[in-house]
């Protein structure tokens, strides 16, 4: 319901009444407001402001883009009583818009935040540039807190990670022409356990958070838990050591990362996906595909 990369982009409101009114299945979206972020935009031609930087992308993808679009599909899920999840939220207004007064199995209405709006502000834009450029915009450090707050208070139900691997020469361009998007599958956990040890949040609920919830929102079959009949899917961790982004052990095949030169207070040994060991200590074994996942939707 908002445009990121390429023209993927569905606004027009009698598509949307019939896509809500049809779906039988979870409809999952992208919610920001178009016409608001173009008018942005023209304003700052308008006012003849050079705005070719990305300090501007909070800016013109504001608060106001992201709400109003979120309400927008609220409304319709709950007219057609459509089993709605909303992607990254990242703004305290549209907080309000989610409850924790069921739990997530009961819900029709369910959320997402990203592991980026959870660690980045605006600030950051002043280091990392076009490299933490995405959509929706991360944005002034207050809203930050106020996802941190959601998170563990249960409005917001799933951490995800919304990768986006962009090349490095992409990245380089001018910010109206460099895509929108970070590469963030393999750092993910690492910044999970970087705010467990810094005590943000509990090993429990990165679990749930990450695991569990995925596979109730989504109905998926034996995943997201460690049981008996279930596909065996589990990371083996060292909170005792240390971890450096480097180069040499960034293994997108992009090549780098905004968080190259970090260092994570812990280590990922082990990696296993379907009973099958895929990473061990640096080393991926690419003998071991994945299988396609299954449902168990009534």
């Amino acid at each position: 319901m908002g445009s990121s990369t390429g023209n993927m982009l569905v606004d027009n409101i009698i598509t949307l009444e019939k896509i809500f009114a049809e779906s039988e299945v979870l409809i999952a979206t992208h919610c920001e407001q178009e016409n608001i972020i173009s008018q942005h935009i023209e304003q700052l031609k308008a006012q003849h402001v050079d705005y070719n930087h990305v300090s501007f992308h909070p800016i013109i993808r504001d608060v106001e883009a992201c709400y109003e679009s979120s309400l927008s599909a609220i409304q319709l899920a709950k007219k057609h009583h459509t089993r709605l999840h909303i992607l990254h939220i990242s703004t305290e207004k549209e907080l309000q818009l989610f409850t924790n007064l069921f739990p997530l199995k009961d819900k029709r209405i369910t959320a997402e935040v990203c592991v980026h709006h959870l660690h980045f502000t605006a600030d950051d834009y002043a280091q990392y540039g076009n490299l933490i450029k995405c959509n929706p915009a991360i944005k002034a450090k207050e809203n930050r807190e106020a996802l941190w707050q959601a998170l563990l208070d249960d409005r917001l139900d799933i951490i995800a990670t919304d990768h986006a691997p962009h090349t490095w020469d992409e990245k380089q361009q001018d910010y109206v022409s460099a895509p929108a998007g970070v590469p963030l599958v393999q750092h993910s956990l690492y910044l999970l356990l970087e705010a467990y040890k810094a005590g943000k949040i509990s090993l429990e609920k990165i679990v749930e958070k990450a695991c569990h919830a995925p596979a109730i929102c989504f109905e998926i079959e034996k995943r997201g838990y460690i049981r008996e009949g279930y596909f065996a899917d589990a990371v083996l961790v060292n909170l005792n050591e240390k971890y450096t982004v480097t180069k040499e052990n960034i293994l997108y095949k992009c090549g780098w990362s905004p968080f190259e030169g970090h260092t994570f207070p812990a280590l990922i040994h082990k990696t296993i996906v379907n009973g099958h060991v895929v990473y061990d200590q640096g080393v991926i074994n690419e003998q071991s595909k994945g299988m396609r996942l299954r449902f168990d939707r009534n």
